[in-house]
């Protein structure tokens, strides 16, 4: 069995997608179709820069979006291949469970664009730039994570953000909370904390503004059911309704990315290939969660060629 999946925000780069357009017409088309969804020239920020302005949230995540679909349409367009006879299911990390949700056509790809730019600046808006942070703390399982953070709130907000793979949990709260943890992790196990260069904290309560931006933007969104189901971030379980998928992407929000156990439950539901579309974040993480898993990333025409070979 085959999982198709998608990467989260940190992602993107100046020149993503350049070579994918230059090389290919089903390319271009989604990358003009997501320029004219957002009013914006996207493909030309993604393609030139600068950096700062493509890391910007409400920027880089549909930029995100938008290079993992293109190189999915390439190989669906050009290389004659369904994604239903392809895959048993898709999943995405973070931002990356709304692409999976367009690669499996429960959103069409212009809905997809504007939900992230409406999510990028909904979380961005929800909390002012330096009162809120995140920290990746390396060499910590979730137990660990999760008694670094509670030991380092005191009264703040301080919650497990990401459980990405079982050396590395991103945790996510105020500023203040942040630091605490960073200073304490490697008295509570961990090898060491690192603060994200990101611009708010993602995924955890105080993103509750957002969250209700995106309940109300949700509300009115066309979602048909998926043409595999689609691991949910905050259950770790497939899922194909359309209002449940709506109430989950309103409590992924604030909720905890389960990537971990996302990739073990594919794997126990039989699931031997992943295959990453747009990045080179995740396959490496599901060589960790599962080391018997075949996992390869896909980002340029020479790796959708091989990809058509081996499909």
């Amino acid at each position: 069995m085959r999982a198709f999946i998608f990467p989260g925000q940190g992602s993107q780069a100046v020149g993503m997608g350049q070579a994918l357009a230059a090389a290919s017409p089903a390319a271009r088309e989604v990358f003009g179709e997501v320029d004219e969804a957002l009013g914006q020239n996207l493909s030309r920020l993604m393609a030139e820069g600068p950096a700062d302005e493509l890391t910007l949230t409400e920027n880089a995540q549909p930029a995100i979006m938008a290079n993992a679909i293109a190189t999915l349409r390439v190989l669906e367009k050009e290389g004659g291949v369904r994604l239903a006879d392809k895959a048993d299911f898709v999943a995405g990390h973070s931002l990356g469970e709304y692409t999976a949700l367009c690669a499996a056509g429960a959103f069409d790809l212009a809905t997809t664009a504007r939900l992230l730019k409406l999510r990028g600046q909904a979380m961005q808006a929800a909390v002012p730039v330096g009162e809120g942070g995140m920290a990746a703390l390396l060499g910590a399982d979730l137990a660990k994570a999760q008694a670094i953070a509670a030991a380092a709130a005191e009264g703040d907000v301080c919650t497990v953000a990401n459980d990405n793979d079982p050396s590395q949990v991103v945790i996510s709260g105020t500023k203040a909370a942040i630091d605490r943890a960073i200073a304490i992790a490697k008295d509570h196990g961990a090898k060491r904390g690192i603060a994200l260069p990101v611009s708010a904290p993602f995924h955890c309560s105080l993103m509750q503004p957002a969250a209700d931006a995106m309940a109300a933007a949700l509300a009115d969104a066309a979602i048909a059911a998926p043409l595999v189901p689609v691991y949910a971030n905050v259950l770790a379980a497939p899922v194909s309704d359309p209002d449940t998928i709506r109430r989950l992407l309103v409590e992924q929000v604030t909720g905890m990315v389960r990537w971990r156990e996302s990739v073990l439950a594919m794997t126990e539901a039989g699931v031997t290939d992943f295959v990453e579309f747009g990045g080179k974040v995740l396959g490496p993480m599901v060589k960790r969660i599962s080391p018997d898993a075949n996992a390869i990333s896909i980002v340029s025409m020479d790796d959708i060629e091989a990809l058509l070979k081996a499909l």
